[in-house]
């Protein structure tokens, strides 16, 4: 059973079976008028619209399948802007990846055989640069490593790592008094000052306390939208209605309630009595056990009356003989 027997017939003839028909059975697809009568759907086999009437004002025809501009959408107006010129390269041959860079921009583009292969640079390329070339990058190159590692230097000194502040010197300054005189300032008319600046302790707690500014207010609150008030119905008003709760165990506010109400609050009179099939078979065991027992009972006082009336007739035959 092969495939095609199980599969429906097409209903569109391929492009080769359109070939293999004969001329003279293909519609004719020639122009009389400016409107043209369309085929309706189903019977469009072999017909091609070539020109904008066949589309009537419409769109595309998707079981036909060429290439079709209804209305001319997408297609090129005459090529402008789009059509690269023929270039010609050195050796007079045509320049075929000059569509990979139309706007001539300074790309470096490997679009050929020759591209691909190793390329031999001439002497120029490869010519040593002068001394004083050479003495100027030198010395360029000098000055970007000695900047590198003078930072890298000063990061790594303790004095820069620790926090701790390199002890200067002393400092002098020559002060004069405005009051002059022997009752003033020992009867001295400059003074010099020496300054010092007094080691630190790296490890001393801080001396001032920190106090963390306030926070600014914070972000207006979501709107949150509401329904306008509508007024409530007797329906919303009964629906909202919720009974009170009845308990038979407590009775917290001490109201009096009607048994009525708690019997129904329980749902005794909406359950029915159901009793169980082992209820009978358990009352026909216990009959059963009582009657055999009763029987059994029975017997053994006969037993009990039979025993003693011989033991009597044993004494009294004892009693003659004595």
């Amino acid at each position: 059973m092969s495939l095609t027997s199980v599969l429906p017939a097409p209903k569109q003839a391929s492009l080769s079976l359109r070939e293999q028909e004969p001329v003279a059975a293909r519609p004719s697809t020639a122009i009389v008028s400016r409107h043209r009568n369309i085929p309706p759907y189903g019977e469009r086999r072999g017909w091609v619209p070539r020109t904008v009437e066949d589309f009537g004002d419409g769109g595309a025809f998707p079981e036909i399948l060429i290439v079709q501009y209804p209305l001319n959408m997408g297609k090129d107006n005459g090529g402008e802007g789009k059509t690269v010129s023929i270039q010609l390269d050195s050796q007079g041959r045509i320049k075929y990846d000059a569509i990979l860079n139309p706007n001539g921009d300074r790309k470096n583009i490997h679009a050929r055989h020759e591209d691909m292969q190793v390329k031999l640079y001439e002497e120029e390329t490869l010519r040593r640069p002068d001394p004083e070339t050479e003495l100027e990058v030198a010395e360029k190159t000098k000055k970007a490593l000695e900047s590198i590692v003078g930072t890298r230097l000063a990061a790594a000194q303790p004095t820069n790592a620790g926090g701790v502040k390199e002890n200067k010197g002393p400092t002098y300054i020559r002060y004069t008094p405005t009051q002059q005189g022997e009752n003033f300032n020992s009867g001295v008319g400059q003074r010099i000052i020496r300054l010092t600046e007094m080691q630190q302790d790296p490890l001393d707690p801080p001396k001032f306390k920190h106090k963390k500014a306030p926070r600014g207010p914070p972000s207006p609150p979501v709107p949150v939208m509401h329904s306008p008030p509508r007024k409530l119905t007797i329906k919303d008003q009964q629906d909202w209605k919720i009974p009170p709760c009845i308990s038979n165990w407590k009775n917290n506010k001490g109201y009096t309630i009607s048994l009525d109400k708690r019997l129904a609050s329980d749902g005794r009179g909406l359950q029915e009595t159901v009793i169980n099939d082992n209820f009978a078979k358990l009352s026909e065991a216990l009959y059963l056990a009582e009657r055999n027992a009763r029987e059994e009972v029975a017997k053994r006082s006969e037993i009990e009356k039979r025993l003693k009336l011989k033991e009597k007739e044993k004494k009294k035959k004892k009693c003659y003989v004595d």
